[in-house]
């Protein structure tokens, strides 16, 4: 059964960073597309980064410069780097992933097999 934990989130000024970290237990497949999303109370899910097992990656314009997603193979674990966050970034962060490259070709859209419980991440000014 696959599990993803996630793990980082909390409370920063404006212009801080943080790291989140998706931890993957049980993924036996040999592709993936991971990605983080975040949804802030009200609002609706918004993805702000994906991978693939090729290394390529995606980042809306709202969080490119800034997010940095990355996976250690050896570790089983999705990160995203958070830097000059802004209170805008305030919202409940998840990350996702599939087996089906597909979901990573038509990112954001799609519904990610399997999710994290997520993690706050709280910014402000």
């Amino acid at each position: 059964q696959v599990r993803l934990v996630e793990s980082g989130g909390g409370s920063v000024h404006s212009g801080g960073s943080l790291r989140l970290s998706c931890a993957a237990s049980g993924y036996t497949y040999r592709t993936f597309c991971m990605a983080w999303f975040r949804q802030a109370p009200g609002k609706e899910r918004e993805g702000v980064a994906a991978t693939d097992d090729l290394g390529d990656t995606s980042y809306p314009n709202s969080v490119k410069g800034r997010f940095t997603i990355s996976v250690d193979n050896a570790k089983n674990t999705l990160y995203l780097q958070m830097n000059n966050l802004k209170p805008e970034d305030t919202a409940m962060y998840f990350c996702a992933a599939d087996p089906d490259l597909t979901f990573c070709a038509s990112w954001p859209e799609g519904n990610f097999r399997y999710w994290g419980q997520g993690t706050q991440v709280t910014v402000s000014s």
